[in-house]
């Protein structure tokens, strides 16, 4: 657990670089360096006082010594000389562990303020090197100032996520661990603290052997594209026991040096950004494809091992619903052969350093192979608000959502039957069949939650078998001279008006991109279709199209479900392929449209009723206020007067 002292002395070392360094991520590079330097020069002090020789500061480097750099006789200008040519050099002095020397790589000062630099070495200076748990915690304290990178897409990911993702896969202390964009390591050190909780009855990790210990810290690897976030790694791992961490500069996506490499738990937080033309990768992977997040999700499959091999990562809505062929055949894909379940995360879940939203895929070959289902689980709550603040919350699904997925994993291991209570309605099965027969084989859980609620005692259809879909055309303002007819574009209103008509009176709108894509609208009178396309029954003996409005109005959250694409949403006719109505004789759906006009009609004398007793209301106490002021005036001429008027 973080200490209070600790965690006073890296926000105060931050406080001073501000006003040098202003970027959060060159903050911590800065701390993390000193850290390292002042670490080392500890380390040289403790084998001098059991009698051995300092290592790290001998010969040629010994001048750069902690110890010299705070000597008193040392000046501002000369403290600054010696510590910017040091961090510079670490990195080729070969008395120190290849370790630091990564560390160090490409290391340098980034400001020339001999005030602020002594500063922020003094407050370093309090660090002492210890291997503790408290050193480790206080490391990810600081990395967790970390915000967005938003070129690379990345940004990190919230400790509560990564521990609720660790206790799903419930890593062993004999399997190896991947991270192939470990960014700073959380998913790593995570399952590590896992496991060493997993093997503990009475001290920390007292059931752990030596071999144990050995075989583990060789067991754990990550990559990285990052030389920063390599280094921060470094040290991640480093301060957590790892003497030598297995954290390589490594493009997952580019380089094949690692591809014949297969791992027992994968867990990742991959980059949803891809670089401008996208990515062009070797052709080894199963799904081509240019998009970053795409390709990490294939490569995760893929390197998981077949008999044991279990994966989580998180992923943005992209992966989950795109239509587009890579994204498609990947989700096709995932479902043949590892996916089990689908957790969808509140949109929010990542602020402050991204809004958006994001699922988590839970592979697992061996029991996908037993599996005709998929799990679909919605979380709402995480146990903190969706502000930009997160502050905690008594509500929290994960728990819940937890004990769910063990019951899942263990019916598929035992070939049990597995009941979703009723307690656990942010849960339901779908079919394998039925995701890959669906045109995107989407893995949006909402648009099959929508449509397994939705019942009829009367026949039901496909929606294509019975109507037409025709697109809108396209036009600009400049092109419409004005007139009376409305164009409806991708709006819940008009957005201006033209002189011609595409579409007869009594018509159906629905909009095709934009925060309303899905609205869909009547249209009594003629209208231009732009931004939309409408739908028309073929046979207006067999479908009333003021029913069928109804039928669709009353499906609008489904039909907002069907949205795909990130700044532009968008919805399309084939996104209506599956898209099942209730078929009643004509002679009901015209009694049905009567009924709803009427109460329609209805409603609408209410809300002249209404209206009118609330001018009552008003001319009531307008009558009380005047008689008041009448009263209060008591002679007085000018508020008598002002009274009366």
């Amino acid at each position: 657990m973080l200490d209070t002292e600790t965690k006073r002395r890296i926000d105060t070392a931050r406080d001073i670089l501000v006003g040098k360094v202003p970027d959060p991520k060159s903050q911590v590079e800065q701390i993390t360096i000193a850290l390292i330097y002042k670490f080392m020069d500890d380390m040289d002090k403790e084998a001098v006082s059991f009698g051995g020789k300092a290592t790290f500061f001998t010969g040629e480097y010994e001048q750069y010594s902690w110890t010299n750099i705070f000597d008193t006789k040392v000046g501002g200008h000369e403290m600054l000389t010696l510590y910017g040519e040091a961090i510079v050099k670490l990195n080729l002095n070969p008395n120190i562990p290849q370790l630091f020397r990564d560390i160090f790589k490409n290391a340098y000062l980034p400001y020339r303020d001999p005030e602020t630099l002594k500063l922020f070495l003094k407050t370093i200076n309090e660090f002492h090197y210890d291997h503790s748990e408290k050193l480790g915690d206080a490391f990810e304290y600081l990395l967790s100032v970390l915000g967005s990178q938003g070129d690379a897409g990345q940004f990190r990911t919230p400790r509560h996520i990564i521990d609720f993702i660790v206790e799903i896969l419930q890593p062993k202390k004999t399997e190896t661990i991947l991270d192939p964009a470990c960014g700073t390591a959380g998913f790593l050190i995570s399952a590590y603290k896992h496991i060493v909780q997993a093997n503990t009855k009475t001290n920390k990790g007292d059931q752990l052997t030596p071999d144990d210990r050995n075989k583990m810290m060789q067991n754990f690897v990550g990559y990285d594209i990052s030389p920063d976030m390599v280094r921060l790694s470094l040290v991640n791992m480093y301060l957590h026991g790892f003497t030598s961490p297995s954290i390589y500069e490594y493009d997952t996506l580019t380089s094949e040096d690692r591809w014949t490499e297969y791992y027992d738990v994968i867990l990742a937080n991959p980059p949803f950004m891809s670089p401008k033309g996208g990515i062009k990768p070797h052709k080894k992977f199963s799904v081509q494809a240019t998009k970053s997040e795409v390709l990490f999700t294939d490569y995760i499959a893929e390197h998981i091992n077949p008999s044991t091999g279990r994966a989580a990562i998180i992923v943005p809505e992209g992966v989950v619903a795109t239509a587009q062929t890579a994204y498609k055949q990947l989700r096709q894909l995932l479902v043949r052969e590892s996916l089990v379940a689908v957790i969808s995360l509140p949109q929010g879940c990542f602020n402050p350093y991204s809004a958006v939203k994001t699922s988590i895929l839970i592979l697992d070959k061996r029991l996908s192979s037993k599996a005709t289902e998929i799990l679909f689980v919605k979380i709402q709550n995480d146990g903190f608000d969706l502000g930009s603040q997160r502050s905690p919350i008594d509500k929290n699904d994960l728990p819940s959502v937890q004990k769910l997925i063990e019951r899942y994993k263990f019916s598929l291991q035992n070939s049990s039957e597995f009941n979703i209570e009723e307690s656990e309605s942010f849960a339901f099965l779908i079919s394998k069949k039925e995701i890959l027969n669906k045109s995107d084989s989407t893995l949006n859980g909402d648009k099959y939650l929508v449509a397994h609620a939705f019942t009829s005692e009367f026949p039901l259809v496909n929606i294509n078998e019975y109507c037409d879909f025709k697109r809108g055309t396209s036009v600009t303002k400049k092109d419409v001279t004005a007139g009376d007819i409305p164009v409806i574009a991708g709006g819940q209103q008009p957005a201006y008006y033209h002189n011609i008509a595409n579409r007869p009176p009594n018509t159906i709108t629905v909009s095709s991109s934009g925060a309303y894509s899905g609205f869909v609208a009547f249209h009594s009178q003629p209208i231009f279709a732009s931004d939309c396309f409408t739908i028309t029954p073929k046979d207006s003996n067999v479908l009333n199209v003021a029913f069928l409005f109804h039928i669709l109005k009353s499906r609008q959250q489904e039909i907002y479900s069907f949205q795909a694409g990130g700044g532009q949403p968008h919805v399309y006719p084939k996104d209506f392929s599956s898209f099942m109505i209730p078929l009643p004789s004509i002679e009901i759906q015209n009694e049905i449209v009567k009924k709803i006009e009427a109460i329609k009609e209805e409603i609408e004398n209410l809300k002249i009723q209404i209206k009118g007793k609330e001018e009552e209301i008003v001319e009531a106490v307008n009558g009380v206020w005047l008689k008041e002021v009448k009263e209060y005036s008591n002679g007085n001429d000018t508020l008598s007067i002002a009274a009366e008027e």
